[in-house]
């Protein structure tokens, strides 16, 4: 086992391994890195080795391609590189979930008119494929074929598309589409799947993944459990007693249990998801089959292995060795999981199965890490290192073979010849491959070398239309151009390229970071990101909910602050919308005389603000910044005290305020620094200096009580005007905070003001006093056209409004949407970003079907 640095030697706790898991997921990628290649374990010539039962092994498979799969063959011709395989398998995958004949029509008439069909022809030796290349599945018997489709393709497929609309026509490609669907699918239930595997050598031995991508209703956890719980009594029935590891088995999501699966919901996860996953533990216990626990996003990991640990603690089933988990060799922290779970297994007496993968979340994980602002990705950046970290993990699996079940998910030549030299003489350990990929590659193993372990299919079963997210991440996974998978039957790459040896590679590197891959924390090249919180971390969880509950010493206050005073005045409390019975604060309104007080004072200090110049007032924006994050913890208690917010929704707020802050300094010096070179009507060259307008007023919405106001304040100082800022009438005690946090940074007290005020009487003196310069409002369509009417009514120069109107979000959804998804972007794009209330939502559904669901 690997040492660890918080312990003593002899003194290894489950919990110190957590931390220092939690510790590595931080480290920098080099660092990382490096400690992968001190853990390695391939000697030199293990790896010459290696590489050449590689290329052994593709120069055999090359020389059987006729006996490939269709899949294997599919995705070299079209792959998700060209518009066709896009079309195709947007084709494959809707197509199987439309229920009515019209919306079927439409869609294959669209998809099949934007692909250039002709570029394939021909190309591949699959009869399988060229027969969809020229016709979709459409032999003579269905659709007799022009003659002019060698000749002229494109013209073909226009008359093709055309015809779409005929009866005929839709069968047949519905047909030809579910041939595809049959290629990622098993079978629809777990009888047809067990029934196909008995007559099928090929997937004789699976572990069955029932399809479903995670509940978002206990509704859909009920189902998903008894799905579960038939299909360990089926399997069970039909392994007959053989021994675990001889027997198929079944693997399960835990987010499909648990509606709230997230480490943010630890305690409710526990109560409510433990006992469901302990009985389905101790039903494949009995049943003597293996359960695998599949991996997820990184987020979830430490709350995975907290329910994994309770499952291992389970008296009733220690004799049992099924109890496993997916290990993604793309995270930083593989190897500590493969160490806490020898560990686990050690302490409870029991032998545990590591189904070790490369990954396939990585698009999601690196978008995800870059949305947070973190300071590093939870996965490595770089596929060749991914390989080197399979390499290691597999190394350190066999090194706890005692404990461990060791099982290997692969595609790849080199990763399999590699494990074959890792593995001890006398090990016991399996291959795992997915369903309808990879089959000639470990049929041309099992001819080649003697006793070649078991392997495993991971087999999914369920109906066309949740097949969906599995599809979509299996192509990412194996139809990228960089995939093993993709190239290694492609004539054109020597078989001396594919196979190489990472390790050889990495040597190469100046980096082992991807150079073209910032870190998010450094994501913009011009500014600084802002930075979030990890909550995937139980350690900054922690903190944030230490933060959110102390509560400040005195109850702040907001009201008129004028050239930097808070004046005086009768206030009322501010509740929390959530709960009334929370005090967060007191507030006052303006009143008239102060409003225009404001007004004067900006209008007063405009010019000498507007000379300072935007290298000045941009240094205090960055300023400004890096209080709103050091004081966050105050802004995020005012977020989910004042304005409603989720803990997450408080987060995102905060550093979108942080953004706007180092956003609008860039702009600054960039624009109101520098002349201005304007080409004059004679052709001259004149220099002009951008210049501030004058007094802006700035109306923000009670959703972004923080991000929006500060975004309308911010952008309006640094182009060097004054600000009079009416907030939100519901969160004044945030606009406050703010305001006061800018004077701080250095902004003058004179330039920006705050006027509490009912929107009605703040618009009948603002709007008509002399000194207003502009006015930015985010609000209802129905304020801004009253805005507009009242500043086309004032004499003198026209008064510019720049306003955000509307915050109503339209989603159609038809019938070929996969509901999980529907669910997941009326939350994300409805609540969270254009934080609307439920009334404000509207839903445009084109098939009754899907509301049905």
């Amino acid at each position: 086992m690997a040492a660890h640095l918080n312990e003593p030697a002899g003194r290894v706790t489950l919990e110190s391994l957590r931390r220092d898991m939690r510790d590595h997921g931080a480290w920098a990628e080099d660092r990382a890195v490096t400690r992968l290649l001190h853990a390695l374990e391939l000697t030199g010539g293990a790896r010459h080795r290696a590489v050449a039962t590689a290329m052994a092994l593709v120069e055999g498979a090359r020389a059987r391609r006729d006996e490939r799969p269709f899949l294997d063959a599919f995705l070299q011709e079209f792959g998700l590189s060209n518009q066709e395989g896009i079309a195709l398998m947007c084709i494959a995958e809707a197509l199987l979930r439309i229920p009515d004949d019209a919306t079927a029509d439409r869609l294959i008439a669209e998809k099949l008119a934007t692909g250039d069909w002709s570029s394939h022809a021909g190309k591949s030796e699959s009869l399988f494929v060229n027969a969809s290349t020229w016709g979709l599945m459409l032999t003579g018997g269905i659709l007799e074929l022009d003659p002019t489709i060698k000749t002229d393709t494109g013209g073909w497929m226009r008359k093709f598309t055309r015809k779409a609309g005929e009866p005929l026509v839709r069968l047949a490609v519905r047909r030809a589409m579910r041939i595809i669907g049959g290629e990622f699918v098993v079978g629809r239930t777990i009888e047809e799947a067990l029934a196909r595997s008995a007559r099928e050598t090929d997937v004789a031995l699976c572990s069955f993944d029932m399809l479903g991508e995670g509940a978002r209703t206990q509704a859909d956890a009920q189902r998903y459990l008894k799905s579960y719980e038939h299909a360990i009594d089926v399997i069970g029935a039909a392994a007959a007693g053989r021994p675990a590891q001889e027997a198929s088995s079944i693997s399960i999501k835990l987010s499909a249990l648990e509606p709230r699966y997230s480490l943010l919901q630890h305690e409710r996860v526990m109560r409510r998801l433990v006992p469901l996953a302990l009985a389905l533990a101790r039903r494949a216990a009995k049943a003597g089959i293996q359960l695998t626990i599949d991996a997820e996003e990184a987020d979830r990991l430490d709350l995975s292995l907290d329910v994994i640990e309770a499952l291992a603690k389970d008296a009733v089933t220690r004799d049992w060795p099924g109890l496993g988990l997916a290990v993604q060799a793309y995270g930083k922290r593989a190897l500590d999981v493969i160490d806490w779970v020898a560990a686990t297994a050690r302490q409870q007496g029991r032998r545990m199965t590591a189904r070790l993968v490369k990954g396939a979340y990585w698009d999601s994980e690196i978008k995800r890490g870059q949305e947070r602002g973190l300071d590093g990705y939870p996965v490595y950046t770089r596929k060749l290192t991914t390989d080197v970290s399979y390499l290691a993990c597999a190394g350190r699996l066999f090194k706890n073979a005692d404990v461990i079940y060791p099982q290997f998910a692969t595609h790849n030549a080199h990763s399999i010849a590699s494990v074959l030299e890792l593995a001890p003489a006398d090990a016991d350990y399996e291959f795992q491959r997915l369903h309808g990929m990879g089959r000639l590659l470990y049929a041309e193993a099992a001819r080649q070398i003697v006793k070649f372990p078991r392997v495993r299919v991971y087999a999914p079963v369920g109906e066309h239309k949740d097949l969906l997210a599995y599809l979509v991440r299996r192509l990412l996974e194996n139809g990228a151009n960089t995939s093993f998978v993709n190239r290694f039957m492609d004539e054109e790459v020597p078989v001396a390229d594919i196979v190489r040896d990472p390790l050889s590679e990495m040597e190469r590197l100046e980096t082992y970071a991807h150079a073209r891959l910032p870190i998010p924390i450094a994501l913009y090249g011009d500014r600084r990101n802002s930075r979030g919180i990890d909550l995937g971390n139980p350690t900054e969880i922690q903190t944030l909910r230490e933060e959110l509950s102390t509560r400040p010493p005195t109850l702040p206050l907001a009201g008129p602050i004028i050239s930097g005073k808070l004046l005086p005045g009768g206030a009322r409390p501010v509740t929390n919308p959530a709960d009334r019975r929370d005090v967060v604060g007191s507030m006052r309104d303006a009143t008239p005389d102060e409003i225009v007080m404001a007004f004067d004072a900006g209008a007063a200090a405009q010019a000498s603000w507007n000379l300072r110049g935007g290298d000045a007032r941009a240094a205090m924006l960055d300023k400004a910044a890096g209080l709103l994050e050091a004081d966050r913890a105050e802004f995020h208690q005012l977020l989910v005290r004042e304005a409603g917010k989720t803990i997450a929704d408080a987060i995102a707020e905060v550093r979108e305020a942080v953004d706007f802050c180092r956003y609008y300094a860039v702009r600054a010096r960039r624009q109101f620094a520098t002349p201005e070179r304007l080409q004059g009507p004679t052709g001259e060259l004149n220099e002009l200096f951008l210049q501030g307008r004058g007094v802006f007023a700035c109306i923000s919405p009670w959703n972004f009580p923080l991000a929006i106001f500060a975004g309308q304040v911010t952008a309006a100082l640094a182009a060097g005007n004054a600000v009079v800022a009416k907030p939100a009438e519901p969160t004044p005690l945030i606009a406050a905070r703010f305001v006061e946090l800018l004077h701080q940074a250095g902004v003058p007290p004179q330039a920006l003001h705050l006027v509490p005020a009912p929107g009605r009487l703040f618009g009948e003196i603002a709007f008509a006093h002399a000194a207003l310069a502009g006015v930015a409002m985010t609000g209802s369509t129905a304020t801004a056209l009253t805005i507009n009417r009242s500043l086309a009514a004032r004499n003198g120069t026209i008064v510019p409004l720049i306003a955000e109107t509307g915050g109503m979000n339209a989603m159609i959804v038809d019938s070929t949407a996969l509901p999980e998804q529907v669910v997941d972007d009326v939350v994300t794009s409805a609540f969270m970003s254009a934080g609307q209330r439920c009334s404000a939502l509207r839903l445009l559904f084109l098939q009754d079907e899907i509301a049905d669901q």
